[in-house]
């Protein structure tokens, strides 16, 4: 097994990030990232207030039930 030489494994790692980039700068990629985390933030809060309804519409069923 032949092992690659320091420049050899720079440039495979080089060409590496280039496809992670998709062409992308690192500017752009920042902004694409800080995107996609405020879409899960929002989905999340959308989540947990759906969640906090139906607690609240359980809770009624129940307090009317007596149980």
């Amino acid at each position: 097994m032949s092992e690659m030489s320091e420049e050899e494994l720079s440039e495979k790692a080089d060409r590496m990030l280039e496809a992670a980039r998709r062409g992308l700068t690192p500017h752009q990629l920042l902004i694409e990232s800080s995107l996609a985390e405020k879409a899960n933030v929002d989905e999340r809060a959308a989540a947990i207030a759906k969640n906090r309804e139906r607690a609240l519409k359980l809770l009624e069923i129940l307090e009317k039930t007596g149980k």
